[in-house]
């Protein structure tokens, strides 16, 4: 496969390809795992997603969209996925051209620290090349909130709480300078 993608820190951020798929879903398996061991089953549940063909299939369609990226280490390993695309239906629409980050999950492996941190500013980055200055994210609201906090530091401002049948979420927003 070619390696087309941007560099960014140690990262090689491309285009997801189909061949991700079993990538991507082990990034989410070892973060679920994580939450199970520090009590937040909220978020995801306790199943491994690539033992769910629904989950399966969801992350095999996100990644087959034109917003869909991962980021590799310099082994070639994929440690992180970002999806940018539409804004999900549960959320409230936005009053302005955006970029909506669907997805945002990176290895839990303290050699990837930061790594979030640097697939936002990508995201931010896409969003210049658009001439978009909004973008937007929704995330778990419930447990101890440190996914909000986390979006907070990141420069996200809360928007609006919302429910989807018993999951909590929590709405953000960010505002790039003209």
């Amino acid at each position: 496969m070619n390696k087309i993608g941007v560099y960014m820190e140690q990262w090689l951020i491309r285009r997801a390809i189909e061949q991700d798929v079993p990538a991507v879903l082990a990034l989410f398996d070892e973060v679920i795992a994580w939450f199970v061991e520090t009590g937040n089953q909220g978020q995801w549940g306790t199943e491994p997603w690539s033992a769910q063909s629904h989950q399966a299939a969801r992350i095999r369609e996100a990644c087959a969209l034109p917003g869909a990226w991962v980021a590799e280490d310099q082994t070639g390993h994929v440690q992180g996925a970002l999806i940018l695309g539409e804004a999900l239906p549960y959320v409230s629409a936005a009053s302005e051209p955006e970029v909506y980050v669907r997805v945002l999950i990176s290895s839990r492996d303290q050699q990837v620290r930061g790594l979030g941190r640097d697939l936002l500013g990508f995201a931010d980055d896409q969003a210049r090349r658009a001439g978009v200055q909004q973008l937007r994210v929704d995330c778990y609201g419930g447990g101890t909130g440190a996914l909000v906090r986390f979006y907070e530091s990141c420069g996200y401002e809360r928007l609006a709480t919302f429910q989807v049948e018993d999951w909590p979420g929590q709405l953000l927003g960010r505002r790039l300078p003209v």
